[in-house]
């Protein structure tokens, strides 16, 4: 399921597990390493980061740091770079988070640079790695931010990818996710272009259904519905109500919003969004599929 963009970074539809029969149950959330190690090997990497850029001087402070990281996030469109620019980006939002103990905008970026590259990492065992410094990030994010629904957004996605690349967390993990997307949906519904709906639909679309798993293709076309209410030019959205029409049988009503996303994205890629590509490819796909 990896490719398709979710919001401004991975998609939501590639941050769900789909493979709910698990060879043990281990809880999706330990306790999390200090901020300063978070990332592993990447973290020791952060010198880089707070190296000066005229190599001079006194090392950058927190607004810098941010300011460099989202320069580097924005360089994702370049499909020969974009991981490296991804990668330093984390690496810059991971800096920042060390050097400001109260904000999480710095948390809230390593989170989303990382669910990123987990969905652009070929292989299996760094993928794990990563989605568990997503999640660790969430979860830094909550404590300084308790009640934050950034936060809560960016854990359960983590959580996501989580459960599909450690299959031990999947039971724990996506009722955890599904949880932490309605207290999302309560607190600010518009949340990264109606993220918390669109993930929250793909869930349901994609998991299996009861007894194994949460999965429910009519509440999926619900929250998809719901999605296209609050966001309905963001190309994404569109392309859930897709999935999610065409999985209640709709195929007509399927392939309209697919075209709609489709065109959406293609407009959006005119204006240089750096995403669009990813959206315009899965568009493809789901209508070859109908």
């Amino acid at each position: 399921m990896r490719g398709r963009g979710a919001a401004r970074g991975p998609a939501p539809g590639a941050l769900l597990c789909t493979v709910m029969l698990a060879a043990a149950c281990a809880s999706a959330l330990k306790e999390p390493p200090p901020v300063e190690a978070l990332g592993g090997a990447a973290a020791a990497e952060g010198s880089v980061a707070t190296t000066p850029a005229d190599g001079a001087g006194a090392a950058p402070g927190p607004d810098e740091l941010l300011r460099r990281a989202d320069a580097a996030w924005a360089g994702r469109g370049d499909a020969s770079s974009a991981q490296a620019a991804v990668g330093q980006a984390r690496q810059f939002y991971l800096a920042a988070a060390r050097a400001d103990e109260a904000d999480v905008a710095g948390l809230i970026g390593a989170a989303r640079a990382t669910t990123w590259l987990v969905e652009h990492e070929a292989d299996a065992g760094r993928r794990a790695e990563l989605a568990t410094t997503a999640v660790q990030a969430g979860q830094w994010c909550q404590r300084r931010a308790p009640g934050d629904p950034r936060c809560d957004y960016w854990l359960a996605l983590g959580l996501g990818q989580q459960a599909r690349e450690r299959q031990s967390t999947a039971l724990d993990g996506v009722d955890r996710m599904i949880e932490l997307l309605r207290k999302t949906i309560a607190a600010d519904p518009a949340l990264d272009e109606a993220g918390a709906h669109r993930a929250l639909a793909l869930v349901l679309l994609r998991a299996p259904g009861w007894p194994a798993g949460p999965g429910d293709a009519e509440a999926g076309l619900e929250q998809a519905r719901a999605a296209v209410a609050l966001r309905p030019d963001f190309p994404p959205n569109q392309l859930v109500l897709g999935e999610a029409l065409g999985r209640n049988g709709d195929a007509q009503a399927a392939r309209a919003a697919l075209e709609r996303g489709r065109a959406l994205a293609q407009a959006r890629q005119a204006a240089g969004d750096p995403d669009a590509a990813g959206w315009i490819a899965e568009a493809d796909g789901l209508l070859e599929r109908i």
